[in-house]
């Protein structure tokens, strides 16, 4: 079978043949048509999160999948070959960047049947971080006011379109050149990042989803009212965060030291700050399924790769540029 690994981290990827995937009693085996780029995945191939994921290597990468059932375990009851799914690999079990992948059931759900494959390889990882901090974390309801930076990301283009769903006034920061596709998923308010000062600009919000980190996340707190909250993809992870994820006690140390600041910033101003490291979730892809196929959120799809050029699509994510998510198709 034909993957793109990587073998030592801050190398590129190469292909190789590997061995094919070991289908446990509760896996389907999925021929993968179409697999999401996603910054995660760069930031593993540079050693970023060896703390928190500690692979060893060598690896496949890719963590969203999409493609065809054609194997299912001896306990598997919720899906059979032939079916159309989707699915953000389990942390441990990444390797969407191959011809084929077992995946855990619980993590996979039929794809949306109003989309194609390579519309549904872009969505599971943005599509459950956006879910996850705005309905389960941010409790985001009708009447509420949240910012949502880097609107025409990954993350931004979909957590736009949700929190309008769940009813929100949705405020964004983006280029010029990107103001009216925003305003078109739902933005009410456009920050010109380059022109504007978005703290200057917004005051009294519910919820911040960062996604920048840094000083941006630091000018995020300050727009919020009080008991507001910020959710930070890029900021540093929290103790409560390495406690879930049963960190060592020496790492839970150190993750509390590199989080003391916004921390306590978040405090004395009266809001709060959480880090939110998405988790593969079948049953809420099941939630999201419902809303893409009910016409309320729509994926964007900026770039397509075929999987030859898996090496070259990785790389590219650090030149930007792209609107919502660039894809490896392997129709």
């Amino acid at each position: 079978m034909r993957a793109f690994i990587l073998s030592k981290y801050k190398t590129p990827l190469h292909e190789a043949d590997v061995p094919e995937p070991v289908v446990g009693e509760h896996d389907i085996l999925v021929r993968v048509q179409a697999a999401g780029l996603n910054p995660l995945d760069e930031k593993i191939r540079l050693g970023e999160f060896t703390a928190i994921l500690p692979y060893r290597l060598p690896i496949t990468l890719g963590h969203d999948v999409a493609g065809v059932v054609i194997r299912v375990g001896a306990a598997v009851r919720r899906f059979t070959p032939g079916d159309e799914v989707y699915a953000r690999t389990h942390d441990g079990r990444i390797g969407g960047f191959a011809e084929r992948i077992a995946i855990h059931e619980d993590d996979a759900a039929l794809k949306p049947a109003s989309i194609i494959m390579d519309e549904a390889g872009s969505l599971p990882l943005v599509a459950l971080t956006a879910w996850q901090a705005l309905v389960e974390i941010g409790d985001v309801h009708a009447g509420q006011k949240v910012l949502v930076h880097a609107g025409a990301g990954g993350v931004g283009s979909i957590a736009i379109q949700l929190a309008k769903h769940l009813g929100a006034y949705v405020a964004t920061t983006a280029s010029a050149s990107n103001a009216s596709f925003v305003r078109e998923l739902g933005a009410d308010r456009v920050i010109d990042y380059r022109s504007e000062d978005f703290e200057q600009a917004l005051s009294g919000y519910d919820l911040v989803i960062d996604s920048l980190g840094g000083e941006n996340l630091e000018k995020s707190l300050r727009v919020l009212r009080p008991g507001g909250k910020a959710i930070s993809i890029a900021g540093p992870p929290t103790p409560e965060f390495a406690r879930a994820s049963g960190l060592n006690p020496l790492l839970r140390i150190a993750v509390a030291g590199l989080s003391s600041k916004i921390r306590k910033q978040a405090k004395r101003l009266g809001v709060s700050y959480q880090f939110l490291f998405m988790r593969a979730s079948g049953e809420q892809l099941r939630e999201i399924t419902a809303l893409i196929d009910g016409g309320a959120i729509r994926p964007v799809v900026g770039r397509v790769f075929p999987f030859d050029e898996t090496v070259q699509a990785l790389e590219s994510l650090t030149a930007g540029g792209i609107r919502g998510k660039a894809v490896i198709s392997n129709p």
